[in-house]
């Protein structure tokens, strides 16, 4: 007898959950869309036009996710993936009725919400899957392997980078939603607690202690050697002659993904629907004088896991890619983006005393690096057995129980950085939870 399918509902159908409905129609035997919930109705439709079509006329519309969370439970599972401030409520709210969750990083805009969230879903024995969807990645799959199997020995430091782009940097951490720490959440925290989960992830043991230094030096309005427009459509030269002007999301395809992200139907507009768009909205603005953005363009975190392994974490709006270095005491393994286009191979291991070299093959899946590196697909593959058959919640592929612990990492690095401290997260996250930190 086949297993009964498991119906989903989307609560903010921006980018992510729209990307996660489209996959899990992949799968229509294990899933069905029964609802969507977005102040963008266009967009809930987007997700509705997802199902097969003799079932999108049962797909309900609800205006934003008040109005879906005053309904009684009508799906087993909801999606939530609305903006980092306004994940709590909505999650909070859906455990409550008695759904499980799949709930975009990062769990909550603070971290005594996000282990809030945590304790909710053990007390109520809900499960609460996190989209750290690098987990499932062939490409960090393998490394873990690697290290698991022995190869390396025993594992004594790391480094470990993310090249945000310089591009992606300016749309999403200095024009965008996630400009402004207060607002959203810590850079380090925004897009980072994906490297501190799997840091953590790999390691398979608690971070205990961090410190860390990082600036906002770049895109602020003291960079500037001439006084210009603060809007990009107020510019008279050509398009491109500096390479963050944000009329390039016209003419540059690599640029104009970015904005698929935010604008509604960018695939059927005009370059002058987009210039007139531009005028009003925050990408149109000079990335060197939106004055809100205060997130560090480049950071770096020194770590301490338990055991006494050691290793540094940097984020850079200057680079593009993830990669990672990992010294055992018998060999290393050095692994990313960096040595997947410049040599040797995209994982290499080489033995310390021999000097033998291995490369590792990587099976890619759709995109590459791109969209995640296949994670997306794999969280998706997996959802239905860590929602429906996997016995204990903990053994989840990013149970949130676990994802707390990198949320602890990553909100203990922003501390390290606004103090100049080294932090023990024990004691950080006692201090959160009885209220001494406001984190």
């Amino acid at each position: 007898m086949n297993a009964p399918r498991m119906t989903i509902a989307g609560i903010g159908c921006g980018s992510r959950t729209r990307t996660y409905m489209k996959l899990a129609m992949e799968y229509p035997d294990r899933f069905r869309i029964v609802a969507a919930a977005d102040p963008v109705r266009v967009r809930a439709e987007q997700v509705r036009d997802f199902a097969p079509e003799s079932e999108r006329a049962d797909v309900r519309i609800f205006k934003d996710a008040e109005e879906f969370l005053s309904q009684p439970k009508m799906a087993d599972m909801v999606i939530i993936g609305t903006q980092d401030d306004y994940h709590f409520e909505p999650c909070k709210k859906a455990l409550e009725l008695g759904y499980d969750v799949l709930l975009e990083k990062p769990i909550a805009k603070t971290l005594r919400e996000a282990l809030e969230l945590r304790d909710l879903a053990a007390k109520l024995g809900r499960r609460v899957a996190i989209c750290h969807v690098l987990r499932y990645t062939p490409f960090y799959n393998t490394i873990r392997d690697i290290i698991r199997s022995g190869e390396l020995g025993d594992i004594m430091t790391f480094n470990a980078n993310e090249g945000v782009g310089a591009w992606h940097f300016g749309h999403s951490f200095v024009r965008g939603h996630w400009g402004n720490s207060r607002t959203s959440t810590p850079m380090i925290v925004a897009k980072c607690c994906h490297d501190m989960d799997i840091l953590h992830w790999l390691l398979e043991r608690p971070c205990e202690q961090v410190s860390s230094f990082g600036e906002l030096s770049f895109f602020r309005k003291e960079t500037l050697t001439e006084p210009r427009p603060a809007r990009c459509t107020d510019w008279t030269g050509p398009i491109g002659e500096d390479p963050w002007d944000a009329r390039k999301y016209i003419t540059d395809e690599s640029c104009r993904r970015w904005l698929r992200m935010v604008m509604d139907g960018v695939d059927t507009a005009t370059d002058e629907d987009i210039m007139e768009w531009l005028k009003t909205s925050r990408w149109g603005r000079d990335a060197f004088q939106c004055e809100d953005n205060d997130q560090p363009d480049h950071q770096v975190a020194i770590m301490n896991f338990k055991g006494g392994i050691t290793g540094t974490f940097t984020m850079t709006a200057f680079e593009e890619g993830r990669h990672i270095e990992i010294y055992g005491t018998k060999a290393k393994l050095r692994a990313g983006a960096f040595y997947k286009e410049n040599g040797p191979g995209e994982i290499t291991i080489t033995e310390h005393f021999s000097k033998k070299i291995r490369q590792v093959e990587v099976e890619e899946r759709a995109g590459g690096y791109a969209g995640h590196g296949g994670g997306d697909w794999g969280l998706v593959s997996n959802l239905y057995d860590d929602m429906r058959t996997v016995a204990d919640t903990t053994l989840m592929t990013t149970p949130i129980e676990a994802s707390a612990h990198s949320h602890v990492i990553a909100f203990a690095v922003e501390h390290a950085r606004r103090t100049g401290q080294v932090v023990r997260l024990d004691e950080f996250e006692k201090m959160v939870l009885s209220g001494e930190l406001n984190y």
